[in-house]
């Protein structure tokens, strides 16, 4: 008897591990099948994807189930958030970056609509990013950087991730308020802009400091400025753009998660709550911390006010600076 008790118990435990009960007090069967996070940049490539990865085996711990990356690269990231839009179930999640916020005013007629077809989980983390020049450029600091570029209009390139993403808006704020003339070269992630940069194919870029930090410490990348307003914990050695004579020059990089419209509110409260239980684990922050990545986590409330402010923000400074994608 003893023993068909603690059976039924344990059967009863499964079943809840796959419930998840919203505010109303209603309980619904999720998930019933694997969960897929959409990342739109390649495997690998990314530290966007390296926060997922390294979040995905705790959330899956957390639901009881499998949860899987697909990665699905490609036009700045909007091949990939316009898969999660369209998604017609609700086992589908992305994770976004800057990116998401920038390309609602630097790309026309977008697939899908921000408003309407997508909502917020979770605001996950942030880091800085850094200006890096190669080393053989008589480049010591921003400075120097405005004089060569002004001597030399259109005689060097920077990379970024693709149309739309961080490092492309960087580059081109950057050009607007210096006036300077540099070719923007968009590749389909930063690892092959970073390789291209550290073999010398291009002269400069933004990029996610704590992937470039290993090539500054080493000298085969030199760091100009990073983008906090304030300098960056992870190498306070490196001064920010902002105190090098363009006190309003601020950038970072943000990783999210968000889910089609269509996903019922006890399942955008449940993965939020796993996503956040995720980032309180010891091993989790740890990684982070290691990679000078701050954690935020936060309800999907806070996650769409960030983004709105997010996406007006871009918005005005695409508009005043004209830019334009590729």
């Amino acid at each position: 008897m003893l023993k068909r008790i603690f059976l039924v118990g344990l059967a009863s435990l499964g079943v809840w591990s796959s419930c998840v009960v919203g505010q109303s007090g209603t309980t619904t069967q999720w998930p019933t099948q694997p969960v897929r996070v959409i990342v739109p940049f390649p495997g690998g490539a990314s530290t966007l994807d390296a926060v997922v990865r390294l979040l995905v085996p705790e959330v899956a711990r957390d639901l009881a189930g499998s949860v899987f990356v697909e990665n699905k690269p490609g036009a700045g990231t909007v091949i990939g958030v316009d898969a999660v839009a369209k998604a017609g179930e609700r086992h589908t999640f992305g994770a976004v970056a800057n990116s998401f916020a920038v390309n609602q005013s630097l790309v026309k007629n977008l697939p899908y609509n921000l408003d309407t077809d997508l909502v917020p989980i979770v605001l996950l983390a942030r880091t800085a990013n850094v200006l890096a020049v190669r080393p053989e450029l008589p480049i010591r600091n921003l400075p120097e950087l405005i004089a060569y570029a002004k001597k030399n209009p259109g005689k060097l390139s920077y990379g970024s991730f693709g149309n739309g993403t961080t490092p492309h808006f960087a580059g081109e704020m950057l050009k607007s308020m210096t006036g300077i003339d540099i070719v923007h070269v968009p590749y389909k992630a930063q690892g092959p802009a970073l390789n291209d940069l550290l073999g010398g194919n291009i002269d400069l870029m933004f990029g996610n400091l704590p992937d470039f930090l290993a090539h500054i410490r080493s000298g085969k990348l030199r760091a100009l400025g990073t983008t906090y307003l304030t300098r960056a914990p992870l190498a306070p050695e490196i001064p920010t753009i902002a105190e090098q004579g363009l006190p309003t020059f601020e950038t970072d990089s943000w990783y999210g998660i968000i889910a089609p419209a269509n996903t019922p509110q006890v399942v955008v409260e449940r993965i939020n709550r796993s996503f956040n239980e995720a980032l309180t684990r010891d091993s989790v922050r740890q990684n982070l911390r290691e990679r000078g990545i701050e954690i935020i986590g936060g309800t999907p409330a806070e996650f769409g006010l960030h983004l709105k402010r997010e996406v007006a923000k871009y918005a005005d400074i695409v508009k005043t600076a004209n830019l334009k994608i590729d």
